[in-house]
């Protein structure tokens, strides 16, 4: 662990030193190259950058068929990224979930990839990065034509989810729920639960006194997948 950060170090200081001004990404790896690491996935990247003192100038690169490996959904990964401010850049890529390796498939799923484009776009984008097709054809692909297939195809996928993303965020359809599902920790007592002047004796205390019974939000989620895949449908219409 030591090692690795202060390479990342040496690199950095690298970069100063010659005036690069572009950005350092490191890229989650759970399955390779080695098998214990300090790369697993976005959380474990975080908490390494920040033990050494690098948050700030590392930010990540992910890899949806990397995110996968590692037990997360793409979308995750890179809200998580977003969340810590380390979201870097893209490889677009997807992965074969019966497989237990790194497939490196071209993307074609406009659902997967419209989730993940919808919280970058939450993000505010990716900055200084951008999308690579970090992908190649299968061996049964052995003409050329499967290349032009394969990055059109590509390309399209992302496109159109691009224009699903952006229908989501414009009509509030995922950002709008969120709110109204944790709405009540806008409120007086919420803010104050946050704001750490409320210990577990005070709301004890608070639920006793006043006979409390909170009813749970419901996250709705099989509704929000349906009106997810409205949109996806009315995209490719």
């Amino acid at each position: 662990e030591a090692q690795l950060a202060r390479f990342l170090h040496l690199v950095v200081e690298h970069k100063h030193r010659i005036g690069f001004e572009g950005t350092i990404l490191i890229e989650p790896k759970p399955h390779e190259p080695t098998k214990h690491q300090y790369d697993f996935d976005v959380a474990a990247i975080a908490g390494f950058l920040e033990r050494h003192g690098l948050t700030g100038e590392v930010k990540i690169n992910i890899e949806v068929n990397h995110a996968t490996l590692a037990g997360h959904d793409f979308h995750h990964e890179v809200a998580q990224a977003a969340a810590l401010g380390l979201l870097g850049s893209i490889d677009a890529n997807r992965g074969d979930p019966r497989l237990g390796w790194d497939t490196d498939q071209f993307p074609n799923s406009v659902e997967e990839m419209s989730l993940a484009l919808h919280e970058i776009l939450c993000a505010g984008g990716l900055g200084t990065g951008g999308f690579n097709f970090d992908a190649k054809l299968r061996r049964q692909s052995v003409d050329r034509t499967d290349l032009f297939h394969a990055h059109i195809g590509g390309l399209d996928t992302l496109a159109r989810s691009l224009l699903v993303a952006a229908a989501l965020l414009d009509d509030e359809v995922l950002t709008g729920e969120r709110e109204r599902r944790y709405a009540a920790w806008d409120g007086e007592l919420g803010r104050a639960i946050l704001a750490g002047e409320r210990s577990l004796a005070d709301l004890h205390e608070l639920v006793t006194a006043h006979d409390l019974d909170p009813a749970p939000v419901s996250g709705r989620q099989e509704a929000l997948e349906n009106v997810v895949n409205r949109y996806v449908q009315r995209a490719g219409a």
